[in-house]
């Protein structure tokens, strides 16, 4: 596991951007600089189905910005400044709110959760010469082709691996069940990579899709169960999963169940509560791995009503909160590296960013994915609401 190391806090939040004087100098006009301000794109869903994962992504974001709202470039102080587009946690929305990120003129762009809205407005960045950071989008047609988008967190295909083989390690299973949204590129891919590992293992996967805007899993969850499922492993997004545990429960269907990381949320764990599930998950963060950022998390999120209702009214940590901050001070990073707020010079610098973050040591490889070997598993304390340490697992079952 990397080292995880913690960033030291202020104890202040900034409310709001402030001017703040400097030395002489300025970065290039239209190039996401403008006066006394560097403009960061935020590519995230506020509106559908991925809208939870979404708000709390951006929340450590914002959250990173009031810690720290101003970046040194060419010996002067400049405010940055997070401009938002809502991509709607859809394919067909996310090309127009690249192309309004591009409009503002920012230097770069953060985001997106869900890989088919960043593999949808991928595209505009790249006809724009911007550079677009990944913080949570793990398929890796994300990056594949495209010069211009990075990313931080792990891919899918291990992602899946883990996934597989703690289910193996866990279970001793033998046969699973994958169930996904037809069409849904996250998805499908995960249920392949899922299928691949697993039956190279030995085992045997049935794998089942149901359609968009589905509302009534009890086929699927019954079928899982007639034939036998040791596991039932359902990539799916927030809204959907929830719906999918609250019925499995009602249907007692005693089968473990394994999430991605998108089931890392709140609304999910609370789906859990007061039930006889298990759910295993696998994620970027989990709370104590930086006591630190944890307890400035929660000041933030309890201080600030919107932030408490963009966290789904509780202060649990999310992990792609913690990836959000993460990527925020990466941004910093490139901005620093490239010491301009020319969007070229920072596509440039990019490659060569390294940051020790909350969720880990932060690098990018040759196609601008994240170098990272780790993932964390922590299941649902169905007694108390809260997840719960299950351990830290690599690729191939290797701890």
């Amino acid at each position: 596991m990397k080292k995880i190391v913690s960033l030291v806090m202020s104890v202040a939040v900034v409310a709001s951007l402030t001017a703040c004087g400097g030395a002489a100098g300025s970065a290039p006009a239209s190039s996401g600089a403008s006066g006394d301000t560097i403009r960061i794109g935020v590519f995230e869903p506020s509106t559908g189905d991925s809208a939870s994962g979404g708000k709390k992504e951006i929340l450590g974001m914002q959250y990173a910005n009031s810690e720290t709202p101003t970046v040194e470039v060419g010996g002067k102080t400049y405010n940055v400044e997070l401009v938002m587009a809502d991509n709607g946690s859809s394919a067909d929305k996310a090309p127009s709110a690249a192309s309004e990120l591009v409009g503002k003129d920012v230097s770069l762009v953060l985001g997106s959760y869900g890989s088919g809205v960043s593999m949808a407005g991928g595209p505009k960045f790249e006809e724009a010469g911007l550079a677009a950071i990944g913080v949570t989008c793990t398929n890796p047609n994300v990056t594949a082709g495209n010069d211009y988008y990075f990313r931080i967190c792990f891919l899918d295909n291990f992602q899946a691996d883990v996934l597989a083989n703690f289910a193996m390690e866990k279970f001793s299973a033998k046969k699973a069940y994958c169930l996904g949204e037809n069409g849904n590129e996250y998805d499908q891919g995960l249920c392949v990579f899922f299928k691949q590992v697993f039956e190279a293992a030995g085992g045997e996967v049935i794998t089942d899709s149901f359609p968009t805007n589905n509302s009534d899993f009890t086929s699927y969850l019954n079928k899982a169960k007639s034939e036998g499922a040791d596991v039932i492993f359902t990539p799916v997004s927030i809204a959907y999963a929830k719906q999918i545990m609250e019925q499995a429960a009602s249907l007692d269907i005693g089968i473990p169940f394994l999430g991605s990381d998108t089931l890392d949320d709140n609304m999910v764990l609370e789906a859990t509560k007061g039930t006889n599930l298990q759910l295993y998950v696998s994620t970027f963060y989990q709370e104590g791995g930086s006591d630190t950022f944890d307890k400035g998390i929660k000041d933030y999120i309890n201080g600030n009503s919107d932030a408490l209702t963009a966290n789904g009214g509780n202060d649990t940590i999310s992990a792609v909160t913690a990836m959000g901050y993460d990527a925020y001070y990466v941004a910093l990073e490139a901005i620093k590296a490239a010491g301009s707020g020319d969007k070229g010079a920072i596509k440039a610098a990019i490659p060569g960013v390294k940051w020790d973050g909350v969720s880990g040591s932060i690098a990018f490889d040759e196609s601008g994915d994240a170098v990272r070997d780790t993932a964390y598993i922590k299941t649902a304390d169905t007694a108390t609401g809260e997840w719960a340490f299950e351990k830290v697992q690599t690729g191939s079952g290797n701890k």
